[in-house]
């Protein structure tokens, strides 16, 4: 199971983003086709495109970015290996945190920012519209109003297709959609880590997709994961991610690396059905 490439992202279904993208429900985080620290180049850049051309040959049709990764390395090779981009590739991609070095991020919402980081993508990706575009967290020192005002402008003329947020409470989202239609969330949510819980059930609710960052860290500290995938002959990281494809129905999981064997580790999981008692198991962090 760990290593099974016959199994593509297709296995996992798919999901409406918008009401007008669909998705397979296995996705690729572009993060960590960065250096150290999610800084610069990758240690070997030909590497880093042969993760993303094999992402898109395992049926992985949408891809997570953002201009802060690298900063700017991220949305550069995903054109350099992709484009011109199959019909049916969504990129998602981000603006609104800053970098002064390796590991080092501070939110910058200011309106103009915004629109500048926007327009920075669109020329990186070789876009003319960016499918989804997601604000990477809010800015205390900005109002969120004045921050979501600017996506809603990019939108209007036609710059962007769909607005989400990331790093987002419920208060920031009731907010956020007092002005415009709101289609995404992005936050930590994983098998262990689970303090947006309450935002995954709202997303159900109202059909918004949640895209889980981290989606497969801090598995050391769940032995019942293990557990598991021993029964399965599968890694601890593929059961966090069948578990997350069936914990809700608008999850799009974004399992990031730099390895192309990693990589299809992960899509893997989208073919491993776990029992109903294990996916209970994990949610109530109890033995089966």
């Amino acid at each position: 199971m760990a290593q099974d490439t016959a199994v593509t992202a297709s296995a996992a279904g798919t999901v409406d983003i918008g009401g007008d993208i669909t998705v397979n429900r296995m996705g690729f985080g572009a993060m960590r086709i960065t250096g150290k620290g999610i800084w610069g180049e990758p240690p070997d850049r030909e590497q880093a495109k042969a993760v993303l051309r094999r992402a898109v040959e395992l049926e992985v049709n949408f891809i997570d970015t953002a201009d802060s990764y690298g900063p700017e390395v991220s949305e550069r090779l995903i054109a350099e290996a992709l484009h011109p981009y199959p019909d049916d590739l969504v990129i998602g991609t981000k603006g609104g945190l800053l970098r002064a070095g390796p590991d080092d991020w501070s939110p910058d919402g200011r309106p103009e920012h915004l629109r500048e980081a926007c327009e920075g993508s669109l020329r990186r990706l070789r876009l003319d519209q960016i499918a989804l575009y997601q604000f990477h967290r809010p800015d205390p020192a900005v109002p969120l109003e004045e921050s979501i005002g600017a996506l809603a402008a990019l939108k209007d003329e036609g710059k962007i297709r769909h607005i989400g947020l990331c790093n987002a409470n419920e208060h920031e989202l009731r907010r956020a959609q007092q002005l415009t239609p709101i289609v995404s969330l992005q936050n930590r949510y994983n098998a262990v880590d689970r303090r947006s819980e309450p935002l995954v059930d709202l997303c159900e609710l109202e059909n918004i997709t949640f895209l889980p960052w981290a989606p497969i860290l801090d598995l050391d500290r769940s032995p019942l994961v293990g557990q598991i995938a021993q029964r399965h002959g599968a890694t601890p990281g593929q059961v966090a991610l069948a578990w997350l494809l069936a914990r809700t129905p608008v999850m799009l999981p974004i399992p990031g690396t730099g390895s192309v064997a990693h990589l299809e580790e992960n899509v893997a999981a989208a073919g491993l059905r776990l029992e109903p008692a294990e996916v209970t198991a994990i949610w109530e962090g109890r033995k089966t």
